[in-house]
């Protein structure tokens, strides 16, 4: 590995004028500085990130925490697309990505020991269950912390904005001439708190009131509980004209319980997601859902989060809601 001493030998100046040249200080010459920088982009010089942890007290390593409630990890595709945002925006801010866990090989340790031992600056938090004592424990220490899709009082937090996009799905799907529309909802979490609230009280702005049995709990990212309540639904003597589904890969479950009762979409029964995966996209009929800007959610994150680690006196503690589009899709009939 190149040094800073080779480096110096090469140009013929001292360890001193290297170091001040790679840290862009003033007090040298703009061509010793641009010889310097490169001769050691020749070499393929890069800093010790040790060195650099020692002299800065900071790691530039970001640590993020995301454990959904059906454990699909990184095959979760909307939240893989938030974190991706997140991880371009970061590197290019110079900043490297560590996930966070309770085990290191055998040993159990709490996110916050785990967030500790590994030295990072920040810690985003998403999908997870906020209410865990081991996320309290990270949300109230001493680390800079962003959420996604949650607010607590005293920590900034990036969320999509649930209420709206829902009134957008069943403004849509009342302009399409549904009146019985059924929604099956993800676990309960402040995601599903916004989006079940505003159903009803979009419904209820439209003079529509729908019955109990219409809205069914199940789980997100889930497609074998969605086509079990789908079946359910579909079997009621006064069945829904459209089923809302948690998201749009829980859709599947509630498509194939649609085709084994031998109807289709959208003739016989419309359907909608949530999300606007590229799943959704590729379905035949095309779904109608409404995609949430992962892309902005991730690099909004970023922000924040490194703008609290550069500056952690200047904490405003911020709640920033990003709107999402709907997709109209070819899964709603016009009735």
């Amino acid at each position: 590995m190149v040094s800073i001493k080779d480096i110096s030998i090469r140009c013929g100046v001292s360890v001193a004028t290297v170091s001040k040249a790679l840290n862009n200080h003033s007090d040298i010459s703009e061509a010793t500085k641009s010889n310097i920088i490169n001769v050691a982009n020749e070499m393929g010089y890069y800093p010790n990130s040790f060195a650099r942890a020692l002299k800065t007290n900071r790691t530039y390593n970001i640590g993020v925490l995301f454990v959904d409630e059906a454990q699909s990890g990184l095959t979760h595709e909307y939240f893989a697309n938030v974190l991706d945002s997140f991880k371009v925006e970061a590197e290019s801010n110079g900043y490297d990505i560590t996930f966070i866990n309770k085990h290191m090989g055998v040993r159990k340790m709490s996110y916050y020991e785990h967030s500790k031992y590994r030295g990072v600056d920040g810690v985003v938090i998403a999908c997870i269950n906020f209410s865990d004592p081991e996320v309290l424990e990270l949300i109230n220490s001493d680390l800079p912390v962003v959420t996604i899709d949650h607010v607590f009082n005293n920590r900034t937090a990036i969320v999509s904005d649930n209420i709206k996009g829902m009134r957008d799905l069943i403004t849509y799907i009342h302009d399409m001439g549904h009146r019985n529309i059924a929604y099956i909802h993800g676990a309960d979490s402040s995601v599903t708190q916004n989006r079940v609230g505003s159903f009803y009280k979009s419904l209820s702005e439209l003079n529509i009131k729908i019955p109990d049995e219409y809205v069914r709990s199940g789980v997100y990212h889930d497609a074998d509980t969605t086509y079990h309540i789908t079946k359910e639904l579909l079997a009621l003597k006064n069945r829904p004209t459209c089923i809302i589904f948690p998201d749009d890969f829980s859709c599947i479950g509630g498509i194939n319980a649609i085709k084994d009762f031998g109807l289709s979409i959208p003739d016989d029964i419309s359907i909608a997601g949530y999300d606007g995966v590229l799943l959704s996209q590729v379905l035949n009929p095309k779904l109608t859902t409404l995609k949430q800007d992962t892309k902005a959610l991730g690099k909004f994150a970023a922000e924040k989060l490194i703008a609290l680690i550069d500056n952690p006196k200047a904490n405003i503690v911020e709640k920033v809601v990003v709107e999402g589009q709907l997709l109209y899709g070819e899964s709603v009939k016009r009735i």
